[in-house]
């Protein structure tokens, strides 16, 4: 729990006291108006439309109990206001030195694809060995990471924490608010390549995330990710690599699928151990050797590894199954790239019975790649033998002219959810498996929402 005073933030701020107590006590600390309560410090912080100074009174008539400000105090003002230069840099600071005052190992979780399901696995592999926080929903980015920090506990062991980049310089301010003491490395696919150019500039911002580790570090590197390969066993710290492929130092055989669970023999050293998963997908096996590396680091057994995966859940929005009564639904409505997007297909066509259909919407930030990444996605479904697609968006229509040029019968294009809808329900049929999937900005939960009863 934070407990600081007025006088300790404005030093570990470089701010100054501008009115109110020095020992004024801090016990929590919100960036939203909405969410102040007693003892908060609030932080506003400005956004594109909006500047939350002008909350800052209301904040203290709810009973926080002192602000930030970029601004001076109002004159006369017995309230504690705690002037910085950018109140953004100093909830970093704030969540910085926190951080610094807890004990425990903190693991980073960074790539283009499944950061979000490899925390959640990686979570699950330790639950039963350690007391274990994680990130809670996406919140892994400039504010998102501070305030993830301030839910860790003195008596949590281990932390597993989502750090998300979209532009070059941001890893680093993450790295330097959570210092990760281990790292997993997912994938460097598309994703955010509008911002960042090149695959090999995205793996270069994303390898800032060993920007604090020391010689007893551990990063642990996909190594099935041709790039992500070529940085095992050059570096200060020891790297780990784990995979499908037998040359990683993790990796899989005897692949079993049954219902909506795989089982699989995990090869580490001379040892191998059979692992189950409530997952489905070559992804999910590919996270689950990720967590197992990461849990025999930390000095667990195989037996509380392997107890620990079997909690595993998919995050709400994130390749989700649900069996409903007359037809299955993957609901991976949260967010799109590329590579997830045929991550995804693949699933679809292996659990179907039936007829399958994909929902697929834009996929964003692709730049001038986007074009040509759409395409291969649709081509990627016909390829497959996905019986009908329906895309969302101007983007998707190279989704489906991909699609119907390799030999997709069924496509239908719609500029809006509420279309692709209205269509989807003239389609489903007993049995029939569907996938929901598009860029957060296409909002394609909308679609997934109206088919869970």
């Amino acid at each position: 729990m934070i407990k600081y005073t007025a006088e300790e933030i404005a030093e570990m701020t470089g701010g100054t006291l501008l009115s109110g107590s020095p020992d004024t006590v801090i016990t929590d600390i919100q960036y939203d108006s909405r969410q102040v309560k007693g003892g908060t410090l609030f932080v506003p912080i400005k956004g594109a439309n909006t500047d939350p100074h002008k909350f800052i009174e209301d904040c203290f008539a709810k009973g926080a109990a002192a602000a930030l400000t970029e601004h001076s105090a109002p004159i006369g003002t017995d309230k504690t206001y705690i002037g910085v230069d950018n109140t953004l840099a100093a909830l970093q600071k704030i969540a910085s030195s926190y951080r610094n005052s807890l004990d425990l190992t903190l693991i980073g979780v960074t790539g283009s694809v499944g950061k979000t399901s490899t925390k959640e696995m990686i979570a699950a592999a330790l639950s039963k060995g350690l007391d274990v926080m994680k990130t809670q929903g996406n919140k892994n980015s400039q504010i998102g990471l501070p305030m993830t920090m301030f839910e860790m506990e003195k008596h949590h062991q281990a932390a597993v924490i989502e750090m998300g980049m979209s532009e070059f310089g941001e890893m680093d301010r993450l790295c330097d608010i959570a210092q990760p003491d281990m790292a997993v490395m997912t994938n460097i696919g598309k994703a955010h390549i509008e911002n960042l150019k090149t695959q090999d500039n995205i793996m270069s911002e994303k390898f800032r995330i060993t920007k604090h580790f020391t010689k007893d570090s551990v990063l642990f590197l996909n190594g099935d990710d041709k790039l992500l390969r070529t940085l095992h066993g050059r570096q200060s710290f020891r790297t780990v690599t784990f995979g499908i492929s037998p040359d990683n130092d993790y990796y899989a055989d005897n692949i079993t699928t049954e219902g909506f669970g795989t089982s699989f023999i995990c090869h580490h050293g001379s040892k191998q151990t059979k692992l189950s998963i409530p997952a489905l997908g070559t992804h999910s096996i590919v996270n689950a050797l990720a967590a197992f590396a990461v849990g025999t680091a930390l000095g667990l057994s195989e037996e509380v590894i392997a107890d620990g995966l079997l909690t595993y859940k998919n995050a709400p929005m994130r390749q989700q199954i649900h069996q409903l009564s007359d037809y299955v639904l993957i609901d991976d409505s949260y967010n799109a790239s590329p590579e997830a997007t045929k991550v995804s297909l693949d699933v679809l066509k292996s659990i179907s019975h039936g007829k399958t259909i994909a929902v697929l919407a834009d996929m964003l930030e692709l730049g001038d790649e986007a074009e040509s990444e759409h395409y291969s996605v649709g081509r990627h479904l016909a390829e497959l033998g996905i019986d009908v697609l329906i895309t969302v968006g101007p983007l998707s229509e190279n989704t489906a002219k991909g699609a119907r040029e390799n030999g997709c019968k069924n496509v239908f294009s719609f500029s809006s959810n509420s279309q692709a809808y209205d269509c989807l329900l003239t389609l489903i049929e007993k049995n029939c498996t569907i996938l929901i999937k598009g860029s957060r900005g296409m909002h394609t939960d909308e679609i997934a929402k109206k088919l869970i009863p």
